[in-house]
């Protein structure tokens, strides 16, 4: 297997990055209760439930990636991108309070999904597939979020 250390790297940037996420996440606050949300948002729980082997996927379709990569910089840069936008959206959101940020950097990090799928892709096709409930899922909580900034303009 080639690229092992890097394969390595993204596993631990993955859970790192979900780790992170899920410290910054505060769904008790008053703030964030206040907040008028549309009925088709899950229940709480079920984030954690989606998440987690989303990040699975992400680490595996990233180490796999690289792994495979001919030329490994372009999934590494990719996958960096990616979850520094991911990494960001918790904090924006529910520690800086500011659903229109988090909108904005959830909106870029689809850009960079699309990036990574195709990176991925071209690098191993597993890899690639395996990003795609990741892409959808962030393309849920984009509208989720968006519904969110719309119902509390005030």
């Amino acid at each position: 297997m080639r690229n092992r250390r890097a394969a390595a790297g993204a596993i631990l940037a993955v859970a790192a990055t979900a780790v992170a996420g899920s410290l910054a996440t505060d769904t008790k606050s008053a703030w964030y209760r206040r907040l008028r949300k549309p009925s088709w948002q899950p229940p709480g729980p079920v984030f954690g439930l989606v998440w987690t082997p989303v990040y699975a996927l992400i680490g595996y379709a990233g180490a796999r990636a690289l792994s495979k990569a001919d030329e490994p910089a372009g999934v590494g840069r990719a996958l960096a991108v990616n979850l520094a936008l991911n990494a960001a959206w918790t904090p924006l959101f529910f520690r800086l309070r500011r659903p229109g940020l988090a909108l904005a950097d959830i909106l870029a990090l689809n850009v960079a999904n699309t990036a990574l799928l195709v990176q991925c892709g071209r690098a191993d096709r597993k890899a690639g597939l395996a990003l795609l409930p990741y892409t959808a899922w962030t393309a849920f909580a984009t509208a989720l979020n968006a519904a969110i900034v719309a119902r509390n303009r005030d």
